[in-house]
C-alpha cells in the first residue's frame, strides 16, 4: 500500500514540469521542454525531451541536458530542430546527435521560426545595447524587467541561412519588435507586431508591419490601422490576409482575433460573439498562439480565458476560405473541466491527422503533455513526469464557489482546505496580480505555501473579484479608475461569509498577494482590521511614481488609472495611517514591474508609524522571480510567509 502526504514548500526542488509542447510536422512524436530545479547551483534548468505521439507504452526521450534549452521549433520537413541555447539558437537533428549554433550574438536571439522551405530561420535580437560599464543614455521611455532603462536599445529582425549561418539584419530603423515573425505562406514576406517611430514610447501603440524576406535594413511597411495593440501575427494560407491577436485601440479590454487585409483596410474581428479574452501566451499568462488547422487551414484553433482557465477553442475563419466549424463559429474543445492550456502546437503537414499537443494542468497536476484529435475531441495523456517524481504527494481539493457582494455582483472564489480540518480555523486571502490576471481552479507550482497551509488545518481563498479575467469585457474593465475602491468590497464580503458560516476563525485571518494583488493587500490591510497578519509581494505603493517607473508605467498611467489627482487618491501610501496588522514585504530587488522603490516606501511608511514590518529583498530577483527565479529565493519566499502569518495568527 502507497503512503500518501501532502505536498510541502521544500518539494519544489523535485518538481519537473513540460512545457513549449511542438508536435511533428507529421503529428508522431511531440518535441517538449522540461523544467526542473538544480539546488547545486540554485537555477531553474530546462531540457529538450521527446515522446511519441500515440500514448502507447514508450517513455519520452531525453534530447538535450541544459541547462538553458527551451524553444523547440520543428523544421517543415521533420527532420531537425531549432531550439534557443542560453539564448542562441541552436539545430538538431531529429534523429540524434549533437547541437549545432546558428548564432553567436552578444545579446543572444529571439525565438526561431522556420521558413516555409526550411533553409531559412526568422528571428528578432537586440541592437545597441550598451555595454555593463558604457554610459546609459536615455532619449525614450522605455524599460525591461530584471533589466532596467533600455536606452538606445531596438530589437530587429534577422534571418539566418541553416546551411552556412550567413544572417542578415532585415530591419533598419526605429524599431522595437515585440512579438515573433512570421513566413508569408510563399517565402518571400515577413510579418511582425512592432513597435516603430520616434513617438512610439509615448503612444505605447504595437502594430502589425510587413518587411521582404530578402532586404537588408528595410524600413518595416505598417498593415492595418495605427493606435492599437497588437500581440501576434500570422498569415492566412491563402497569404492574402494576416491574423492578428491583440485589439485595435489602446483602452483596457479584451484582446480579440483579427482579419486584417493586406490592403490596409480596417481589419474584422473574429471573436466578439464570444466575449473572452484571447490568449496567445506569455509568462504568468498562459495560452498559445493561434494556429490554422484543417483543409487549406479552414479552421484556427486558439485559446481563451474562461472562469479563470485558459481553454482552447476552434474558429471557422468567417471568410468563406474552408470549412471551419462552421462559418464563422466558435466551439469550446473538449478538455476536462477546471483544466488549464500553457501551450499547444498543432500538425502542419497536410493529412497529419488532425492532431494538437497540449501542455495540460488539471487538478491533480502542474502539466504534462497531452494529446487531442482535433476531430473527436479524443485527449490522450502522453506523459506523467511530476506523478514519477513526487509518487507520494497528493494536493488538497480545490472547491469553486460564487459569492454574491451587495451591489449584486458574483464573485467567483475558489476554497482550497482539508475537508477533516477543525472549523471555525485560520484563513489566508490570496489576491491575484494584473489586475487583468485569475485565479485557474487548477493546481499550480508558483503558490506552494497555499498546500502546506492546508496541511496545517488552514483554509485558502482565492477570488477572481471585479477587474479579473474571464468573466466577460464588462467584468474585466469594471475597476478602471477605481483600483481598490471598485473592489475591495469583493474581498471582504467574501471573507464576513466563511467568518459567518463558522468555516473562518475571525481572529486568524491573514492576506496576501503579488503584484496587483500586493497593491490591493496594502490598500486594505489601511482600510480595514480585519487582517491579523499582511504578506504583499511585488508590491504597489504609490501610482504616481510607479506609473514614471515602471516597465508597464503608460499602461497604467493611461490606461488604467490616467487621472493623476485620481492615481494620489488611490495610493495605499494616502490611506497608510490606518494599517495595524504586521506586515511582511516580499520583493524582488531588480524588479521593473514594481520596482524595489515601492517596497522601501511602503517598509518606510509602516516602521516609521511602529506598525511591526519586515521587509525581504531577493537580489536580482525581477518581477517574475516567483515564478522562473532562483530556486532557493522561491522556497523561501513561500516559508517565509508561511512562518509570519502561522505566527501572526496564533492563539
Amino acid at each position: 500500500m502507497t503512503t500518501t502526504r501532502p505536498l510541502i514548500v521544500e518539494d519544489l526542488y523535485r518538481f519537473a514540469v513540460p512545457g513549449q509542447p511542438a508536435l511533428a510536422p507529421d503529428g508522431g512524436q511531440v518535441a517538449y521542454t522540461l523544467t526542473t530545479q538544480d539546488a547545486e547551483h540554485d537555477r531553474p534548468v530546462s531540457s529538450l525531451w521527446l515522446v511519441p505521439a500515440t500514448g502507447g507504452p514508450a517513455a519520452p526521450r531525453r534530447l538535450t541536458h541544459g541547462p538553458a534549452d527551451s524553444a523547440p521549433q520543428w523544421s517543415p520537413d521533420g527532420t531537425a530542430l531549432a531550439f534557443l541555447r542560453a539564448g542562441q539558437l541552436h539545430l538538431l537533428p531529429a534523429d540524434g546527435g549533437e547541437a549545432r549554433p546558428l548564432t553567436y550574438r552578444e545579446h543572444g536571439a529571439g525565438l526561431p521560426v522556420w521558413s516555409p522551405d526550411g533553409g531559412r530561420i526568422a528571428f528578432a535580437a537586440v541592437v545597441g545595447r550598451p555595454g555593463p560599464a558604457e554610459p546609459l543614455v536615455v532619449d525614450r521611455l522605455g524599460k525591461a524587467d530584471g533589466e532596467g532603462l533600455l536606452g538606445p536599445q531596438r530589437t530587429h529582425l534577422f534571418v539566418v541561412e541553416v546551411d552556412s549561418g550567413r544572417t542578415t539584419r532585415v530591419t533598419g530603423g526605429d524599431v522595437r519588435i515585440t512579438g515573433l515573425p512570421a513566413w508569408s505562406p510563399d517565402g518571400t514576406r515577413l510579418a511582425f507586431p512592432a513597435a516603430v517611430g520616434p513617438d512610439a514610447d509615448l503612444t505605447g501603440a504595437v502594430g502589425a508591419f510587413l518587411v521582404g524576406a530578402e532586404e537588408e535594413d528595410a524600413v518595416p511597411r505598417p498593415v492595418g490601422p495605427a493606435g492599437g495593440l497588437i500581440r501576434t501575427v500570422d498569415w492566412y494560407p491563402a497569404g492574402d490576409a494576416l491574423l492578428l491577436a491583440g485589439r485595435t485601440t489602446l483602452a483596457t479590454g479584451h484582446d480579440a482575433l483579427l482579419r486584417q487585409p493586406l490592403d490596409g483596410s480596417a481589419p474584422t474581428a473574429l471573436t466578439t460573439a464570444l466575449d473572452r479574452n484571447v490568449m496567445p501566451g506569455g509568462p504568468g499568462y498562459p495560452g498559445a498562439l493561434p494556429q490554422f488547422h484543417g483543409e487549406k487551414g479552414g479552421q484556427i484553433v486558439f485559446c481563451a480565458r474562461d472562469r479563470g482557465a485558459t481553454r482552447l477553442y476552434g474558429l471557422g475563419p468567417g471568410d468563406g476560405s474552408g470549412p471551419g466549424f462552421g462559418f464563422g463559429e466558435i466551439v469550446e474543445l473538449p478538455l476536462p473541466p477546471g483544466s488549464g492550456v500553457s501551450g499547444c502546437s498543432v500538425a502542419a503537414r497536410a493529412g497529419a491527422g488532425g492532431r494538437a499537443a497540449l501542455a495540460v494542468a488539471d487538478r491533480s497536476s502542474f502539466g504534462e503533455i497531452d494529446l487531442l484529435d482535433l476531430a473527436t475531441g479524443e485527449l490522450t495523456r502522453l506523459t506523467a513526469h511530476m506523478a514519477q517524481a513526487l509518487p507520494e504527494v497528493t494536493l488538497h481539493p480545490v472547491t469553486e464557489r460564487e459569492f454574491t457582494i451587495a451591489d449584486g455582483t458574483r464573485v467567483h472564489g475558489l476554497i482550497t482546505r482539508d475537508p477533516q480540518a477543525p472549523a471555525p480555523g485560520p484563513l489566508l486571502v490570496d489576491l491575484h496580480g494584473g489586475p487583468h490576471n485569475a485565479w485557474a481552479p487548477h493546481a499550480t507550482p508558483i503558490h506552494l505555501y497555499h498546500q502546506e497551509l492546508v496541511s496545517r488545518g488552514w483554509t485558502v481563498l482565492t477570488l477572481n473579484i471585479r477587474g479579473s479575467d474571464g468573466y466577460g469585457e464588462d467584468f474585466f474593465t469594471a475597476a478602471l479608475d477605481a483600483w481598490g475602491e471598485s473592489d475591495e468590497q469583493d474581498v471582504l464580503q467574501p471573507v464576513a461569509a466563511l467568518v459567518a458560516e463558522g468555516l473562518a476563525d475571525p481572529g486568524r485571518i491573514a492576506l496576501t498577494g503579488y503584484s496587483y494583488g500586493g497593491y490591493l493587500s496594502c490598500w486594505l490591510s489601511a482600510r480595514s482590521d480585519v487582517f491579523a497578519a499582511v504578506v504583499p509581494g511585488g508590491l504597489i505603493a504609490d501610482l504616481p511614481a510607479l506609473a514614471a517607473t515602471s516597465d508597464e508605467g503608460h499602461e497604467i498611467g493611461h490606461a488604467e488609472i490616467a487621472d493623476a489627482a485620481r492615481q494620489r487618491e488611490l495610493s495605499p501610501l494616502t490611506h497608510v495611517d490606518g494599517v495595524r496588522a504586521p506586515t511582511l514585504i516580499l520583493h524582488g530587488a531588480a524588479d521593473d514591474t514594481c520596482p524595489a522603490g515601492q517596497a522601501e516606501q511602503w517598509f518606510h511608511a509602516l516602521r516609521t508609524r511602529g506598525v511591526p514590518v519586515r521587509m525581504v529583498c531577493y537580489p536580482g530577483g525581477s518581477h517574475l522571480f516567483i515564478l522562473a527565479g532562483r530556486p532557493s529565493h522561491r522556497v523561501d519566499y513561500s516559508r517565509r510567509l508561511v512562518d509570519w502569518v502561522t505566527e501572526h495568527t496564533a492563539r
